[in-house]
């Protein structure tokens, strides 16, 4: 069984798959409290489901990407055969999740964006940083980033883990309504890090309080 907060169909708003249709997982419960959480509501908030049901509401949407997210999914172990039936069934899945949970049993047909907590969130010391040897060159790594302290820890994290020689790619993410992107855009060019700046793109279309987008 799994506790689902909701399941629908948008449009990628992050990584590299921007802007791609895809049909979103968001699983119920966080043990995380990020500062700049944007999805409060999926701590407590869901229903329980069979994966068999949650899959066949994918089959529904028919969409090809699917993504698996949050709140924290690797929390609930079912995850993993929801992931498993999905990679079966030819999709391709995508799972974000903050990095404090082993990724050991990931199903490896999965592309994992790992979210790795900067200073700004409150939670950096949660990171689990042996998930970063368990990434490979289909998965992402995403810093989001509220200030100029958040920036530095980011840069030095690639840095020490030679990150954009081992992931597909690395994204700088400026918490949105606090850090301009511009601010952030100066400081990658001017450095000259290997990264991909992103916004969220659904949240310039329907506003940052719209959920099911």
């Amino acid at each position: 069984m799994l506790t689902v907060n909701e399941v629908f169909r948008s449009i990628q708003g992050e990584s590299t798959r921007a802007g791609a249709p895809c049909t979103f997982v968001r699983l119920t419960a966080c043990d995380l409290r990020c500062s700049w959480c944007d999805t409060l509501y999926a701590f407590h908030e869901g229903v329980p489901r069979t994966v068999d049901e949650v899959v066949q509401e994918v089959e529904r949407h028919g969409c090809g990407l699917v993504e698996i997210t949050g709140g924290e999914p690797l929390l609930q172990s079912d995850a993993r055969l929801l992931m498993e039936r999905l990679v079966a069934s030819g999709y391709t899945v995508l799972l974000e999740t903050g990095g404090h949970i082993s990724l050991e049993r990931v199903p490896p047909g999965v592309v994992t964006i790992m979210d790795i907590k900067c200073p700004g969130s409150g939670e950096a010391h949660r990171t689990d940083w042996s998930n970063l040897a368990r990434l490979t060159d289909k998965d992402e790594a995403k810093f989001v980033i509220r200030d100029r302290e958040d920036y530095q820890y980011a840069r030095g994290v690639l840095e020490a883990h030679a990150l954009a020689g081992r992931v597909a790619a690395v994204l700088f993410s400026p918490v949105h309504g606090v850090l301009d992107p511009r601010d952030l855009v100066e400081w990658v060019l001017a450095d000259r890090l290997p990264v991909r700046v992103q916004v969220q793109v659904h949240k310039y279309i329907w506003g940052p309080d719209k959920r099911g987008v």
